[in-house]
C-alpha cells in the first residue's frame, strides 16, 4: 500500500527531527509543535509531529482529535498512562507506542510517574485543512 510506504519513513524522519505539535491542554502539560509538511504524494493530507511534556503526576483533559487525524503516539522518555476509546488504560514506557484511528476518543492521558517528567511524541497524519488538531471534552 502506498500510504504504509510512505508513512513509515516520514514518522522516522519526524522521530529523529523532532520536537512536537498539539495533544495537551492540562494543568501544566505542554505541546511543542515539532515539524508541520504537506504530504506531496498525498494531496489534501499533512504530517504534523507534537512533542508532549507531562511534569510529575500531570495529565491532559479528555479530548479528541481532529476527525481525519491518524495519530502515532511515541514514548520518548518516561511512562505514559494512555486510555483510547473503550480499551482499558495502559501504561507505555520509554521506547514503547502506541495509536488512535480517525475518530477516536482520548479519555485518558498521563504521567504514570508523580516524581519523574514524561515524554511523547505524537505525529499527525490528517487533512491539511483540519486546523484544529485536539478538541477537549465539555
Amino acid at each position: 500500500m502506498k500510504l504504509h510506504r510512505v508513512l513509515l519513513p516520514l514518522v522516522a524522519a519526524a522521530g529523529m527531527a523532532f520536537t512536537g505539535a498539539a495533544a495537551a491542554d492540562g494543568v501544566g502539560v505542554t505541546a511543542k509543535p515539532n515539524l508541520e509538511k504537506a504530504i506531496p504524494n498525498i494531496p489534501g493530507k499533512s504530517l504534523i509531529a507534537v512533542e508532549v511534556l507531562y511534569p510529575p503526576g500531570e495529565a491532559s483533559h479528555p479530548h479528541a482529535h481532529a476527525k481525519s487525524a491518524f495519530i502515532y503516539a511515541y514514548v520518548v522518555s518516561g511512562s505514559i498512562v494512555s486510555k483510547v476509546n473503550d480499551d482499558p488504560e495502559q501504561v507505555y514506557k520509554a521506547g514503547e507506542s502506541f495509536y488512535e484511528e480517525p475518530g477516536s476518543r482520548h479519555p485518558v492521558s498521563r504521567n504514570a510517574s508523580k516524581t519523574e517528567p514524561a515524554k511523547l511524541l505524537a505525529v499527525f497524519v490528517v487533512d491539511s485543512d483540519d486546523k484544529k488538531l485536539t478538541i477537549n471534552d465539555k
